[in-house]
């Protein structure tokens, strides 16, 4: 991490009143609704950074459900194969790669990846360890641009701290991405070296990134919340060692407020 990166993820993280729902297992009957703040990188790997305006988002249904309470925005249909085991289908909202976004992409005149959306399946598991929630997910995803490839991940999320209207926990998430997905993002052909200038790399699938994170909410009343996140993320692999990756560590964080139904 560089000495100029250091102040703004200690700022991310002062904002944080650590998304929702990591202590509330899924079977529990409310809903989230509402709008946040988001600081991200411009795509995992670069050294710009950017906000947006973001959704919140819980959701369960019988079968259905929409969210952001598990790293992307999806949706889909859940059945309940056993008390607390969950398996699902979902389609989810996938970033892109924008040139407007980030100096370096412009730079080296590199084409735009549009955002685009993907389809997939999931299980989880919701228990008590104890006093302690956990929940983990296994989600495989194909982009819905083939072109884009597909990619899993492993997630596991754990309530750590809960005391009248806060409540923390902790996540931590491994990727993996196939040779396409890789290639599409992090990939320089032959061709894009030549009107880039930078040297033609073709990577491999395998590990992407991975990541730990704070979770958090607190009751401002009975209707309201107030949530948060943030997130340290370090592309793994050939993407780590792709001539786009101007820096492998990326930090997320985000504020929010919603009402709950």
């Amino acid at each position: 991490m560089t000495a100029a990166r250091v102040p703004r993820l200690i700022f991310g993280l002062s904002l944080v009143v650590p998304l929702a729902a990591f202590a509330q297992s899924a079977s529990e009957d409310y809903a989230l609704v509402g709008a946040g703040l988001r600081a991200r990188p411009a795509y995992d790997g670069a050294a710009s950074e950017r906000g947006e305006l973001v959704p919140v988002l819980r959701y369960y249904g019988r079968p259905w459900f929409a969210r952001t309470t598990q790293g992307i925005l999806e949706g889909g249909a859940r059945t309940e194969l056993a008390r607390g085991l969950n398996l699902g289908a979902q389609l989810a909202y996938e970033g892109g790669r924008l040139q407007r976004e980030s100096a370096f992409l412009r730079g080296h005149n590199l084409a735009d990846i549009n955002p685009s959306a993907s389809v997939g399946a999931h299980l989880e598991w919701d228990r008590n360890i104890g006093p302690m929630p956990v929940t983990l997910l296994a989600r495989a995803r194909r982009n819905m641009d083939t072109d884009l490839g597909a990619q899993a991940d492993l997630r596991i999320t754990a309530g750590v701290y809960g005391s009248g209207r806060l409540a923390a926990g902790v996540f931590a998430q491994a990727t993996w991405a196939n040779a396409k997905s890789t290639r599409s993002f992090y990939g320089v052909t032959p061709q894009q070296s030549i009107s880039s200038g930078l040297p033609a790399f073709e990577p491999g699938g395998g590990l992407l990134f991975t990541g730990v994170g704070l979770l958090g909410l607190f009751n401002l009343s009975r209707e309201w919340v107030l949530l948060g996140s943030a997130e340290a993320r370090h592309l793994r692999g050939d993407a780590a060692r792709s001539p786009l990756a101007e820096d492998p560590s990326s930090y997320y964080a985000s504020a929010g407020l919603a009402y709950r139904f």
